[in-house]
């Protein structure tokens, strides 16, 4: 069994690569082990952002910010609400991954495939030898190992999204992106909800700024928040789970959810076997060409140790045919790559941060804009949020920018733009913003290095 390219695994980068493949006729087998699709479509953005539209929907009508309106929600049917969320999950397997598979014509085999020498692979006793490989094999949920956690039991992000009772109470470990979203999540469908992160503050990665509106946000909306606090060790008392940190606080919950991030999935592949490295977490090391130490083996997606973003994996696949087949010489950069948690409000980014710059060589000057001074967010009656940009010194270019807010996720595609065509804060300023949307909040944050906007008229250009 001969071919031009093999894949191991089905996600966004594996069906990205067999599509720009087949597209220019080269032949193709993809090997998955388990349910087509990978992360994204079965255990993260899909199913993620379905269950927290939901929330979203109920936290609306339990607390209704309007004068003159009235509205209610009741008690949570979670079986009912993740059976909904698996027909969405089904019907998108289905159209954007396996009927596509078919359409284009690639082979799929099913069974586990380990590397052996040649290069090649071995599935269930076939041989299977390609001109080049890819490594596409995603990754899955972490968890360190905690005194007494294997004992007591835990959640995953991808189990937490399957269970067909609402826990009356939660412990959630890590403040970062998943458990930042799934801990509203469930606090907004009815949870007590307990946050636990070990580092300061959440959203460590992020702006300061923004970290003290999430925590506030969370706060407001009933979650107790701990950070500071490492967990040390997880014990059973009756039908409670209780979780110990490091300064010996404890707190009792019926489920723990471990949100402690996630490692590639490389485990079983033989990679050692044809001299592929991988790094301390798993990761398949790769050169920013996403070649392997093997010149004919390449890695995609989450299993390189990249951002994780089905957004990541997509472009990684098209990269890798188009250097293996056509020696593009193409390079991976991640400078303007923009991130989105999908809490609300959202959190949004761009660039560097303030702290990043000086490490980058750049001495920087910033402006951070409440969004009590963006209209749209006035009327919206929900000005929670900031939208902060870093400017270079001297120049004025725009080197991140970073916001906390309504639909922030959609609207910092506008900044990813600017940071692209390389625009100046001044730019920015005198560039046309649609008035009453959240992406003006962007214009009024840049004018902010030259005005008072708070003396500004509505729509003062």
């Amino acid at each position: 069994m001969t071919y031009d390219l093999a894949i191991i695994g089905s996600g966004g980068a594996g069906f990205a690569a067999a599509i720009a493949a087949t597209t220019r006729g080269h032949s193709v087998v993809m090997v998955e082990r388990s349910t087509m699709g990978g992360t994204c479509v079965n255990v993260g953005c899909i199913p993620s952002k379905a269950l927290l539209a939901a929330a979203e929907a109920r936290h609306v009508a339990v607390g209704q910010v309007f004068p003159g309106m009235t509205t209610s929600a009741g008690p949570v049917d979670l079986t009912s609400l993740v059976a909904g969320k698996d027909a969405i999950v089904g019907t998108l397997r289905r159209e954007k991954y396996e009927d596509l598979a078919t359409d284009y014509g690639w082979e799929v085999r099913r069974g586990e495939a380990r590397f052996v020498e040649g290069p090649a692979l071995e599935v269930d006793g076939d041989r299977i030898e390609a001109t080049h490989f890819l490594v596409a094999t995603g990754a899955s949920p972490w968890v360190p190992p905690v005194p007494g956690l294997e004992e007591t039991g835990y959640l995953t992000s991808t189990t937490a999204l399957e269970l067909d009772r609402l826990p009356e109470s939660m412990i959630v470990v890590g403040g970062n992106y998943v458990g930042l979203e799934l801990g509203q999540l469930f606090a907004r469908l009815g949870s007590a909800v307990t946050l636990l992160e070990a580092l300061p503050r959440l959203a460590a990665g992020e702006e300061p700024e923004i970290s003290e509106v999430i925590e506030g946000v969370l706060a407001d909306e009933g979650v107790d928040v701990w950070t500071s606090a490492s967990l040390a060790k997880v014990s059973r008392e009756g039908e409670k789970i209780v979780a110990t940190v490091a300064d010996g606080r404890e707190v009792r919950a019926e489920s723990i959810l471990m949100a402690t991030g996630r490692r590639a999935n490389t485990a079983g592949l033989g990679l050692d076997v044809v001299g592929v490295e991988v790094g301390p977490t798993g990761a398949v090391v790769v050169d920013d060409q996403l070649r392997s130490a093997d010149p004919r083996i390449w890695a995609a997606g989450d299993v390189t140790g990249a951002p994780q973003f089905v957004y990541v994996a997509g472009s990684h696949g098209t990269m890798v045919v188009e250097n293996a087949f056509e020696e593009a010489g193409r390079r991976v950069d991640y400078s303007h790559l923009p991130r989105v948690t999908f809490t609300t409000p959202n959190i949004a980014a761009v660039g560097l941060t303030d702290a990043e710059v000086g490490p980058a060589g750049l001495s920087c000057t910033c402006r951070v804009l409440p969004l009590a001074y963006v209209p749209r967010a006035i009327v919206n009656r929900d000005t929670r949020g900031v939208v902060k940009i870093v400017a270079e010194s001297g120049t004025g270019r725009v080197v991140g920018v970073h916001m906390i807010g309504a639909n922030a996720g959609d609207t910092i595609l506008a900044a990813t733009y600017a940071l692209e065509a390389n625009m100046t804060v001044d730019q920015l300023a005198h560039t046309w913003a649609p008035y009453l949307t959240m992406a003006e909040g962007i214009k009024l944050a840049a004018q902010s290095f030259s005005t008072d906007v708070a003396k500004l008229s509505c729509c003062a250009a």
